[in-house]
């Protein structure tokens, strides 16, 4: 048996790095004759001896896991660097040191505890990407209260749903962002706040609500921000010292609205240890705990996975600097904050990248400082990683992949490997996760390099949906697999390749296409910007394979055009019977493309195409 590792809370007190000399990781080669189909695969560096021989994969780890609550961990670093940058908002011109985010923390999270938050209530976080967010991030975490990830797109229906689902007790937000006027829009929600005092809200439609904190505004029935940091009297203080030994790093922590490009949003409920491990990890695999001083340019929304935990939380636990070079999207100013803040490391959506290679000043700017950066959030395009490569000059992208529901990477390229493994694969298996290739319909694990759903068990599958047993039941197996709905394969190193996912599966004739693989080629075309297919229906093929590609800005291009540009380099069956140029595409709320939107306006083009 392997012997059970007891964590020294002196190396707690040292550092939020706990490593441990004893190699936990291969049990199976301590037993004679054990099968090799049940080695792990070794993880600490990018695997270079191919272990696997069917598609399962445990990445086997030399370091422990962490045992530690985020208020834990962002302490360990404030000792360590407390003068060092921890977050720098460019457009606002806010700029905080790890010492004085840490008190500004601390003082907050009294404040909550003042307002009559207690361990385990809902606070909702809804706004864009401004200091206020990263900060009740950690205040919360130090209350014991869960923070409910708001998107900050979200219009009254989806905000009073997603308010009421979780029973979010206070929410926090500014007066307004662009268009969006979050406190009316509460007022029309809750038009008791009015006629309440602050934090004595009772609401017909909001049953749970008792405070709503403006960040920028007095507004009558809500707190105002400075309320809440002055509230917190030593009385408070006490109380906030007296909770931290309750708090477990088990407990819930974050939740997160997640509903795919389908169906209404489900909670993903996540602990500390879910997202520290997870961000510890990643972090590791990626450099954070060699790389001196890393500074991150975070253009990706806080109130997303990839913002909050491989940004706010990476930042807690491995001493990375933030900088947000705006509060909303935008292309121009992400360029211009990697050059003056002289940025080592950059995060972004497919999509964002592909803005950034395509501004048509990008030559101007002093990228110089930029050693390496992420890639993650939706299916990553081979060429897209090469553009990046070639006209960004980041040699050092990595490639990431997860879901919400997996706190959220699972598997995540090293920035040593080769050019085809970052372009053609997300990576290789996390430390500490097993992951899968089943077929969907037995269960029954699939031989090396064949197609399936991508099945992962660990440290980071989530709690639950909050309240919602069905659906954890769907995603989450007896035996602790969570259904990721994506389909990949994977090789006998347990780099992985996606697919796409299986609901976006066209069956044409009886073949089965999946879209991302037309979506990768049709983005080497010169002329494609973005390309995204769906089946559209049809009466002999039951589905005929549909392109809707986005032109590169100037360009002019012809259907046969495409058509010919397959012919010879993908199967005959797969090339699109039908091009539809278009200038956009319908989006979730949290930035994904609804393809099964975009199936019903293709179909809806083909007929009048057809009736003309």
């Amino acid at each position: 048996m392997i012997s059970k590792i007891t964590l020294c809370s002196q190396s707690l007190r040292k550092a939020c790095v706990f490593s441990t000399a004893l190699k936990v990781s291969r049990p199976w080669t301590r037993y004679a004759g054990a099968p090799a189909a049940s080695r792990g695969i070794h993880v600490d560096s990018p695997p270079i001896i191919p272990t696997l021989t069917t598609s399962y994969a445990h990445g086997t780890s030399s370091t422990s896991l962490l045992s530690a609550t985020l208020g834990e961990c962002l302490l360990r670093t404030v000792e360590r660097w407390p003068d060092r940058e921890a977050v720098v908002f460019v457009q606002d011109g806010v700029r905080k040191t790890f010492a004085q985010f840490q008190q500004e923390v601390d003082q907050a999270a009294a404040g909550l505890l003042a307002l009559g938050l207690k361990k385990g209530d809902r606070l909702g976080m809804w706004g864009p990407n401004i200091y206020e967010w990263i900060l009740f991030q950690f205040a919360t975490a130090k209350a014991g209260v869960i923070l409910v990830s708001v998107n900050p797109a979200y219009q009254v229906k989806e905000v009073e749903l997603a308010l009421r689902k979780v029973g979010c007790k206070a929410v926090v937000c500014p007066t307004q962002f662009r268009t969006q006027k979050y406190c009316d829009m509460l007022r029309q929600i809750c038009p008791e706040i009015e006629s309440s005092s602050p934090g004595h809200i009772k609401s017909t439609r909001l049953p749970d609500l008792r405070s709503v904190i403006v960040l920028d505004s007095r507004q009558p029935g809500m707190f105002h921000f400075e309320d809440v940091m002055q509230a917190g009297s030593s009385q408070f203080v006490q109380q906030l010292q007296d909770l931290q030994k309750k708090l477990l790093f088990d407990d819930p922590i974050n939740i997160q609205f997640t509903s795919g490009t389908t169906g209404s949003p489900k909670g993903a409920t996540l602990s500390h240890h879910n997202i520290v491990n997870n961000a510890y990890f990643v972090g590791k695999r990626v450099g954070y705990t060699w790389r001196p001083n890393t500074r991150i340019c975070l253009p990706v929304p806080l109130y997303h996975c990839f913002g909050s935990v491989g940004g706010g939380v990476c930042m807690g636990v491995h001493g990375t600097s933030l900088i947000f070079p705006s509060a909303g999207y935008d292309g121009k100013a992400n360029l211009a904050a990697l050059e003056s803040e002289r940025c080592t490391f950059i995060y972004g959506t497919p999509t964002m990248y592909i803005d950034m290679v395509n501004q048509p000043d990008l030559a101007k700017y002093d990228l110089s400082s930029v050693e390496a950066g992420i890639m993650a959030g939706s299916p990553c395009p081979p060429e897209v990683v090469k553009n990046v490569i070639s006209l960004m000059g980041i040699k050092g992208i990595i490639i990431g992949y997860g879901t919400t529901e997996n706190s959220p990477v699972t598997f995540c390229s090293s920035p040593t490997d080769n050019l085809e493994r970052k372009s053609e694969t997300v990576g290789y298996i996390g430390d500490h996760l097993e992951a899968k290739i089943v077929n969907p319909t037995t269960g029954e694990v699939l031989p090396l390099g064949m197609m399936g759903e991508i099945m992962i068990r660990g440290y980071c599958v989530m709690l639950e949906y909050w309240g919602d047993e069905a659906k954890t039941q769907e995603a989450i197996g007896k035996d602790g697999w969570y259904k990721t709905g994506d389909i990949g394969r994977m090789d006998a190193y347990s780099y992985c390749r996606i697919e796409g996912r299986i609901k976006d599966m066209i069956i044409r004739g009886g073949e089965n296409i999946y879209p991302a693989e037309i979506e990768q080629f049709l983005h080497t075309h010169p002329k494609v910007k973005e390309a995204q297919v769906v089946g559209v229906e049809d009466a002999r093929m039951g589905e005929e394979v549909c392109a809707c590609v986005k032109l590169v800005e100037g360009q002019d291009c012809r259907a046969e055009e495409i058509k010919d540009y397959c012919k010879g380099q993908i199967a005959r069956f797969k090339i699109p019977r039908y091009i539809l140029f278009v200038t956009s595409y319908p989006l979730t709320v949290t930035g994904k493309i609804q393809k099964n939107v975009l199936r019903q306006e293709a179909e809806k083009q083909l007929r009048l195409k057809k009736e003309k």
